[in-house]
C-alpha cells in the first residue's frame, strides 16, 4: 500500500493495472523536473552563449572554461555535490529543485553551444546590415539574428528535451520520488522488481516518442528564413 493505493499481485497484469495510478503520481515528477530544468538550460544556456561571445577575454574563456568542465563530469556527480557539498555551505535546497536544478545546469552547457552555432550560422551580411542602420546590439539580436537562429536550433534543443526526460530517473538517487524511485520502492515491498521496472520503461517510451513527434511538427511548421518576434 501506498499513497492509499492499494496493489494487486495475483497476476502480473493486475499487479500493473493496480500500480499504474502510484505511477502515475511518479510521472508528474518527472515531467515537472524535466520543464522546470529545460526552462534552466534554455535561459543559462543563452546567458552562457552571450558570455562566451564576449570581447573580454577574461569572460569568455571563464565561460569556456565553465562549459567544458560541466560537459566533462558526470550528471550524477554534480547532483551529488549540489545535494550533499552545498549544505556545507549552508546552501540547503529541497530535492526536487536540486534535481531540477542539477539538470538545468548540465544542459546549460549543451544548449550554450546549440545557441552559439545558431548565432554564428546567421550570414554575416545581416550583422553588416544592421550595423548599417545604427541598430543597437539588443536590437540587432532581436530583430535580426533571433528569428532567425530559432529554426535552426529546434531540432537539437528538442533532442536534448527528450534526453533530459530520460536523465530525470536519476534524481531518485537524492530522494525526489520520480517513477523510478517509486518503482523501486514498490518493488522493495512487494519483492517484484521486474513489474514496476518495466512499466516505468514502458511508459517512457510513448511519452519520448510523443514528445520527438511535437518537436518534429514544431521543426517543419516554422519557415525556414527566420520567425518574426513582433
Amino acid at each position: 500500500m501506498m499513497y492509499g493505493y492499494v496493489w494487486d499481485t495475483t497476476t502480473p497484469l493486475t499487479f500493473a493495472i493496480s500500480i499504474l495510478p502510484i505511477l502515475g503520481i511518479g510521472l508528474m515528477v518527472t515531467l515537472k523536473a524535466a520543464a522546470v530544468g529545460f526552462a534552466i538550460a534554455l535561459v543559462l544556456g543563452l546567458v552562457l552563449a552571450l558570455m562566451r561571445r564576449s570581447r573580454i577575454k577574461a569572460i569568455s574563456w571563464s565561460v569556456a572554461c565553465f562549459t567544458e568542465f560541466v560537459r566533462d563530469t558526470p550528471l550524477l556527480v554534480q547532483l551529488f555535490f549540489l545535494y550533499y557539498v552545498l549544505p556545507d555551505f549552508g546552501i540547503v535546497l529541497p530535492a526536487f529543485m536540486t534535481g531540477a536544478l542539477a539538470l538545468g545546469l548540465q544542459y546549460s552547457a549543451y544548449t550554450s553551444e546549440v545557441y552559439r552555432g545558431g548565432i554564428d550560422a546567421v550570414q554575416r551580411g545581416q550583422w553588416e546590415a544592421a550595423t548599417a542602420l545604427n541598430m543597437s546590439k539588443l536590437l540587432t539580436y532581436r530583430d535580426v539574428v533571433i528569428p532567425q537562429m530559432i529554426p535552426r536550433i529546434v531540432p537539437a534543443l528538442g533532442n536534448y528535451l527528450v534526453s533530459m526526460l530520460k536523465e530525470t530517473p536519476v534524481l531518485s538517487v537524492v530522494t525526489v520520488l520520480d517513477m523510478l524511485g517509486l518503482a523501486n520502492m514498490i518493488g522493495e515491498r512487494t519483492f517484484d522488481y521486474l513489474v514496476p521496472l518495466s512499466m516505468v520503461g514502458l511508459i517512457f517510451l510513448p511519452m519520448t516518442l510523443i514528445c520527438s513527434a511535437i518537436i518534429h511538427t514544431v521543426e517543419k511548421a516554422l519557415p525556414k528564413s527566420g520567425i518574426p518576434l513582433r
